[in-house]
């Protein structure tokens, strides 16, 4: 016997049913918005990775070398040196991206309420930072004026390479130590993202 009424719905019906997630971002945006702090901590590190190699690789290797040439030698080495560093676009961009990079790591962190990994963060930023201001007020002034000095085989005043054997020497190591600071800040970050993203 029929016991459903001519003109009602089927009891086996199936009814349209309302996702919970409706009008909510897919998984798959929700994924990219979740690597990109994780991109800026990396990046952030290996750029200032680098720099503290480059930096490091100066003061161990390059300028303990040219002080045993002679001071023609060393002007010529020098002007070498800065001409390519100074015409190289990839040193710029990564000179100069370790620290936009760093802040804006430093600034997502916050937001998103990680502010012990921002705090290490900030703290790479403003140590890099250093590192730019010393550059800009004594490693390039010193460069463009041993640039000025001309051929090396035509000079005759070498007053520069002592400036380069104290000033600009004793200030690379300090920013050397300064990117190690900064990059010792980036690990913490890194240890502190890792436990808290788990």
């Amino acid at each position: 016997m029929n016991t459903n009424p001519a003109g009602s719905p089927n009891q086996y019906q199936q009814q349209p049913q309302h996702s919970p997630y409706a009008g909510q971002p897919g998984p798959s945006a929700s994924a990219e918005r979740g690597k990109l702090p994780t991109v800026l901590l990396l990046v952030s590190t290996v750029l200032v990775g680098l720099m503290a190699g480059l930096f490091f690789a100066f003061d161990i290797s390059v300028m303990p070398g040219l002080a045993k040439a002679d001071d023609r030698t060393y002007v010529t080495a020098m002007q070498n040196f800065n001409s390519v560093i100074d015409g190289s676009p990839l040193f710029g961009m990564a000179f100069m991206l370790a620290l936009v990079v760093a802040v804006v790591s430093a600034i997502v962190e916050f937001r998103k309420g990680r502010r012990n990994v921002a705090i290490w963060v900030a703290a790479a930023a403003v140590a890099y930072f250093v590192v730019l201001l010393i550059t800009f007020s004594v490693n390039i002034p010193l460069n463009n004026e041993l640039a000025d000095a001309g051929n090396a085989a035509k000079m005759t005043d070498f007053s520069i390479v002592d400036k380069f054997k104290t000033t600009w020497v004793s200030t690379n190591i300090v920013r050397t130590l300064l990117c190690t600071v900064a990059l010792t800040a980036l690990s913490r970050a890194l240890m502190l993202y890792g436990r808290a993203t788990r």
